[in-house]
């Protein structure tokens, strides 16, 4: 009954989500902060590949993720926002008003 005001009362920490991998050629990683991720959903909308989803994570808050089937194969499908040289134009860090994303590479 009153578990909506528990929710607002209670502490709680966020998490650092890394979705990626490592290889022989580096760090490969997208990192989601869920402290500062408020589920607006401005990168889903920003990305041009498609890589970013709101879900809802295990504490009821709308959040953002990579899609499961771009998580081992981030450092190619970013590969337009992120060339190895020349201007990067990181459309999903540029779209969230909260900073939230970050990019390990």
């Amino acid at each position: 009954m009153f578990g909506w005001l528990l929710k607002k009362l209670a502490i709680t920490t966020g998490y650092i989500a890394n979705y990626g991998y490592t290889d022989g050629s580096g760090d490969w990683y997208i990192i989601v902060d869920s402290d500062k991720c408020d589920g607006c959903g401005k990168c889903v909308e920003a990305c041009p590949r498609n890589v970013l989803e709101v879900i809802t994570d295990d504490y009821d808050d709308l959040v953002v993720a990579i899609r499961k089937e771009h998580r081992k194969n981030v450092k190619y499908v970013c590969a337009p926002c992120k060339p190895t040289s020349g201007p990067r134009d990181i459309k999903c860090q540029q779209a969230c008003p909260t900073g939230a994303i970050t990019h390990s590479w």
